[in-house]
C-alpha cells in the first residue's frame, strides 16, 4: 500500500495527472487493482487527483502553449482517460475567439521564417500547419488569407 502511495506521489510531483493515467502507472508497477483503486480514492477525497481540474488545466495549457484546436484537445483528453462529460465541460470553457487568435499566432510565428517562399507555397505550408493542429480547413484558409493580406479566392485556385 505504501509503495502504491509513493508511486502516485512521485507521478503527481512532476505534473497533474488524470486518474486513468495514475491507474495505468500503478498497473505497470504491478500494484493490484483493488489497492490502486483504494489509494486513488483516498487521493481523490483529499483533492490531489481531480479529473475535472486536470482537464481544465490541460486544455488551457495546451491551447495556449501549442495552439491546438478543441478537436485535438478532445482527442488528447480521451487518450489521457478523462471522462467524455468532463472533457466536454473543460472544452466548453474555451473561447472560440481565443482559438482563432491562437491560429493567428501560429501563422505569424511561422511566417517569420518563410520570407523567401512564394505565396502558393506559404499558403500550402501554413494551412498544413493549422490542419495538423486540428483546425478546420475553413478556419485555416481564413486565418492564412488574413495574415497574408490576400483577397479571398476560390479554394480550387490554390
Amino acid at each position: 500500500m505504501s509503495r502504491a502511495r509513493q508511486i502516485v506521489y512521485d507521478r503527481l510531483a512532476v505534473t497533474a495527472r488524470s486518474r486513468a493515467d495514475l491507474e495505468q502507472a500503478l498497473a505497470k508497477k504491478q500494484v493490484p487493482a483493488e489497492v490502486a483503486r483504494a489509494i486513488l480514492d483516498k487521493f481523490e477525497d483529499a483533492g490531489l487527483v481531480d479529473d475535472a481540474e486536470f482537464a481544465r488545466s490541460w486544455v488551457q495549457s495546451r491551447q495556449r502553449s501549442k495552439g491546438l484546436s478543441s478537436r485535438v484537445l478532445a482527442m488528447e483528453l480521451r487518450r489521457k482517460g478523462v471522462d467524455e462529460e468532463i472533457a466536454r465541460e473543460a472544452l466548453g470553457e474555451l473561447d472560440p475567439e481565443a482559438e482563432v487568435e491562437a491560429a493567428h499566432r501560429l501563422v505569424q510565428a511561422k511566417l517569420r521564417t518563410m520570407s523567401s517562399l512564394d505565396e502558393t507555397t506559404k499558403v500550402r505550408r501554413l494551412t498544413g500547419l493549422l490542419a495538423r493542429k486540428g483546425y478546420s480547413p475553413q478556419v485555416a484558409f481564413d486565418v492564412v488569407r488574413q495574415e497574408l493580406g490576400a483577397e479571398p479566392a476560390p479554394l480550387d485556385s490554390l
